[in-house]
This record gives structure tokens, sequence and C-alpha cells, in this order.
């Protein structure tokens, strides 16, 4: 009887744990919050209506779109709520972004999109739209997890001149205001997103590299490992957690 209250209060602590979490949508006021629901109003859906045409959009020496190969668009549904994932041609892992961009170069025969470029982070937008409210679902492979479990460091490493980790922001201190803005939990449930302060659209990775710079650190580039690896841990941070894309903030 003992075992049995320890395991109903373990299963009570797990349960209360994740309640616990909130997307940064909780973060934000109620006016932004109504900008991300209401899709005539959110500035992303542009993003997306350019990735929608890019989708049946041919290019390349083989003169192929997306739609060739996957069909309508709506098939991909699922597929954002698994990334950042191995992948076995590339023999690590990678992103959506990096995905298409795969598909890009090889199926295609078409020069890859920049990272950060209006059509990458339209077409990753547009996949990624497809999956909305699906629970995000990262891999269980060793190597998907292995990177989870690099980046789950770097979360907790001490940082840049103001020797910051993003677990102190993020885990010690969320709910509280820095420089004027609420610190969110750090569940990266929503990209790309559309931040106002940007005035446009932007992956996590952009995210990622302005909490470094923040912090004085030396930021990684575009697609390196270490941001990838990051990526893996907070998809794992927000396992289960609706996707939001595409998402609107601050």
């Amino acid at each position: 009887m003992r075992r049995l209250g320890i395991a109903l209060a373990l299963v009570a602590a797990s349960t209360a744990a994740q309640e616990a979490r909130k997307s940064g949508a909780e973060f934000m006021s109620e006016s932004t919050r109504a900008m991300q629901r209401d899709d005539t109003q959110n500035p992303a859906m542009l993003w997306v209506a350019n990735g929608a045409a890019l989708w049946e959009t041919k290019a390349g020496k083989a003169d192929r779109s997306c739609a060739a190969c996957h069909g309508d668009a709506a098939g991909m549904r699922g597929v954002a709520a698994r990334y950042p994932a191995f992948d076995r041609g590339a023999g690590r892992v990678i992103t959506l972004g990096e995905r298409i961009n795969l598909c890009r170069t090889g199926k295609q025969q078409a020069p890859a999109f920049t990272p950060e470029s209006a059509a990458l982070l339209g077409l990753e937008a547009h996949v990624a739209l497809q999956s909305r409210g699906l629970p995000l679902a990262p891999p269980a492979d060793a190597a998907t997890r292995a990177a989870a479990a690099r980046g789950k460091e770097l979360y907790g490493q001490r940082i840049g001149q103001l020797n910051l980790s993003c677990a102190q922001c993020h885990d010690d201190n969320w709910g509280r205001k820095l420089a004027g803005a609420t610190i969110p939990q750090a569940h990266a449930n929503a990209y790309p997103i559309y931040r106002l302060e940007w005035q446009g659209m932007g992956s996590l990775q952009r995210r990622l590299r302005n909490c470094m710079s923040g912090v004085r650190a030396q930021v990684p580039p575009l697609g390196a490992q270490e941001l990838v690896d990051l990526e893996a841990w907070l998809a794992l941070r927000a396992q289960g957690m609706p996707l939001e894309t595409p998402g609107v903030r601050p």
C-alpha cells in the first residue's frame, strides 16, 4: 500500500510539472494573443502564403516542385512536430529548415535557400502550419536524444561576459521582467514566429543567437551544431505541447 501511495504521488508530481509548463503565448498581452489566433490578423500568414506558392513552384535543374513529390501540403501533417530529427542521409540531427534545403539541393537540384531568407522561413512555416495543434513529438532514436542531451548541457552552461545560462532566466526566473519584457519558460512550440520587435519572421536559431548576443557571448553561425542541439533539447522540453506555428511574439 505504501509503494502504491509513493507511485501515485510521483504520477501526481509529474502531472503537476507537465501542467506547470506554459507556452510563450501565455506571457503575451491579450492583443498579441488575439493577433496570433486570428489568421486574418497574424502577419506571419504573409510568409505562409509565400511558402504555399513556393510549394507549388517548379525549381532547379529537375524542374520539380515540392508538390510533385509530396502532393498537397496537408499530407505533411505531423512532420514539423518531429523536428529536429536525425537524418540518415546527412548523418546528423537536422532542423526542418535544413530538411527543406536537402530536398531543394537533392531532389530539385536547385541552390539551397539562404538561412533566415523569406523563402525558407515561408516554406518552413507553411509545412509547420499543417501540424498546428498537434503535440510536439521529438524522435526517441539515440542520435536525436544525444543531440538533446548536448543541448541540455548547453542550456545550463553559463556563457558570455554576463556569465548567464539559459536556465537561469527561463527556469529560475520565468514570469519576471527583464528589460521590461516578461521572461517565458523557453518552450519553442511556435517557430518560425513573427516578432513585433523584428517587424518580420524569424527562426528559433535567430532567437537563440539574440539571447547569446544579449549575454555578450560568442554567437555561433546559423546552422551551427550547438544551435541544432539546443533546438533538440527545447523540442524535448516541450514534448506534448501543441504546435502553435506561426506564432506571434512581442
